[in-house]
């Protein structure tokens, strides 16, 4: 068992930038990645980035420059740190943990990204 509490989600003007935050607590052991997905209005989840228990880290073209992912593990979190957002990037953004075979089973509850332009 994961938990996951995702903050720093709020509302900005095009071209400003954010740092999304995930607490992770629970039973960790069997967690391989921690991603970040966004669901914008009217589309499905998408996945985003997410980081190894090793550091690797991977990208979707969409945000990749913009957008990085980073973990501090004393305090157990892992950060999304967002640039030159735009309108596009407006959705819910889900912190999730992932097992070694690319399933995310554990899922926060989502913090708010609105870009106004």
């Amino acid at each position: 068992q994961v938990q996951l509490v995702e903050s720093g989600g709020g509302l900005v003007q095009a071209g400003a930038s954010l740092r999304l935050a995930c607490v992770v607590s629970g039973r960790t052991f069997s967690t391989y990645a921690l991603g970040w997905f966004r669901q914008a209005p009217g589309k499905e989840r998408e996945f985003l980035s997410n980081i190894s228990w090793n550091n690797n880290t991977y990208y979707v073209d969409s945000v990749k420059g913009r957008f990085t992912i980073s973990r501090d593990n004393k305090k157990n979190t892992v950060y999304l740190q967002m640039n030159s957002l735009n309108v596009e990037d407006t959705g819910v953004y889900s912190c999730a943990a992932g097992n070694y075979s690319g399933i995310y089973d554990y899922w926060g509850q989502g913090t708010q990204v609105t870009v106004s332009s």
